[in-house]
């Protein structure tokens, strides 16, 4: 199939002349490869899995330039399956039907199974999506999907519960340096000894391009042109110094400084950045607005990155998340509110979801504030992992066939609707972790109510002891 095909050539062929450089330098190895040690390591699960041709279905999940379509193209050159790959944004369903028949056949008649890589899932609708499941579930197909976007929304559960999700993070500020110097630094594929760059204005660029490598090559291509123009002449220096578009450096020396680079970002915004901020600063000054208790702060950092044409269900689930980290059950209302918003804007499309955007900020700016949420589940979270593992007590598993009920299960229950308060002596946590405290609600807005009963109940199960009515299984 070539309808929608995302590269003809493996990876390790040279990319074609003129092509950009953050496609020249795309690697063409393992070793290659900056970032993502966690998950592509020697050793790690999923690069062993690629080595071997033993990989499964799988969705490669991270921010822009963090690697997903370089690790396809890796796993193209290594495997002996059939591999094909397409993008969401050009197939359609015909497309994916035409593939999964030969993926079928090519098992059938070959016994060799098929590895589909699909760029940007997330753009396929369920009908889409549906289409991959038999072959998946039939062992025809190997899926690879990779997205932007959080596959708990955009992937359907039936395709999600047979893949592995690993999560890409974007790239640090060292390993874009990292990826920068080797731009300049190779003769074959980057831009070679006719352009240098000062340290302070590799590790800027690092700093802009926010974890995607993609920006950060652009950025040092783009002021490597500027870098290399010619010296304009003495009568045209006063009318490049008057903003005449003029992007020529005094000296034509090919060298990249941070004057220079300002020039280049400059440039760059005016051509790829309808807001004029970066995205992570404009969703971070949000945030903290909502998190001050500021709607018009929040409003207008809403609308500053609703108007640049940020994708509006990115910000929808930030709200989402912002709902339950830093409102909580001060206000357990909001998270409805924001999921809300979330359904209007998948709903209504833009512009008409802007005013759920807006008064969904609205509400979360002005609702009582609380971590405690977000502070009780990191603390239990670092227990699960630093403590031992500790079986379920017994008296808190069901029974459901007579040898679970012989060895104890669920004996000593005690069922609370049985109590006259509701409210028994029963340990519910490990004994290594009884009397631990995870949830400690604030005393703002209905978490004050929620701090009142927890107080009532834990100086009755202190007193109750182990006391109360008892079952051998939940009914």
């Amino acid at each position: 199939m070539k309808s929608g095909h995302l590269f003809e050539s493996t990876a390790t062929e040279p990319s074609a002349p003129g092509a950009p450089l953050a496609e020249r330098m795309r690697p063409r190895t393992f070793d290659e490869l900056v970032g993502q040690h966690e998950l592509l390591a020697p050793g790690q699960p999923l690069r062993g899995a690629i080595e071997r041709d033993a990989l499964q279905s799988i969705i490669l999940w991270g921010p822009p330039g963090t690697g997903k379509t370089t690790i396809a193209r890796l796993i193209a050159t290594i495997t002996r399956a059939r591999f094909i790959a397409f993008s969401a944004v050009l197939s359609g369903i015909k497309d994916i039907r035409a593939v999964m028949a030969e993926a079928e056949a090519s098992r059938r008649e070959l016994g060799r199974r098929t590895i589909l890589f699909v760029d940007e899932i997330h753009r396929f609708n369920k009908a889409q999506q549906d289409a991959f499941l038999p072959r998946v579930e039939a062992g025809d197909i190997v899926l690879i999907g990779a997205t932007t976007e959080n596959p708990s929304f955009e992937v359907n559960a039936a395709l999600l519960s047979r893949s592995k999700v690993f999560v890409l993070r974007p790239l640090t500020p060292e390993e874009t340096s990292t990826i920068l110097r080797r731009a300049l630094d190779d003769p074959e594929r980057g831009l070679g000894a006719a352009t240098t760059a000062d340290d302070d204005a590799l590790e800027a660029i690092a700093h802009h391009a926010n974890g995607d490598a993609r920006v950060a090559l652009n950025l040092l291509e783009l002021a490597a042109t500027l870098a290399s123009r010619p010296v304009p002449d003495a009568a045209d220096a006063d009318d490049a110094a008057d903003g005449d578009g003029r992007d020529e450096r005094p000296d034509g020396s090919g060298r990249i400084d941070r004057a220079l680079l300002a020039r280049a970002i400059q440039r760059r915004t005016l051509l790829y950045d309808k807001s004029g901020e970066e995205h992570f600063n404009l969703i971070s000054a949000l945030h903290k607005s909502l998190r001050n208790s500021d709607p018009d702060a929040g409003v207008y950092w809403l609308a500053r990155m609703v108007e640049a044409g940020e994708e509006p269900l990115y910000i929808a689930r930030r709200l989402v998340r912002f709902a339950s980290e830093d409102v909580g059950n001060a206000d357990p209302n909001a998270l409805t509110v924001a999921v809300a918003a979330k359904e209007a804007v998948h709903f209504l499309g833009m512009p008409e979801g802007n005013t759920a955007l807006a008064q969904a900020v609205t509400y979360l700016a002005t609702a009582p504030k609380s971590n405690a949420v977000y502070a009780a589940y990191n603390q239990a979270a670092a227990d699960a992992h630093e403590q031992a593992a500790e079986p379920v007590p017994l008296h808190l598993r069901n029974a459901p066939t007579r040898l679970m009920k012989a060895q104890g299960y669920g004996r000593g229950y005690a069922y609370a609707h049985d109590d006259p308060d509701g409210v028994t002596g029963m340990d519910c946590l490990p004994p290594t972790l009884a009397g631990r405290r995870y949830y400690r609600p604030t005393m703002r807005g209905y978490e004050k109510e929620v701090a009142r009963r927890l107080d009532a109940w834990r100086a009755l199960r202190r007193a109750k002891g182990r006391t109360g009515p008892a079952r051998t299984e939940e009914p």
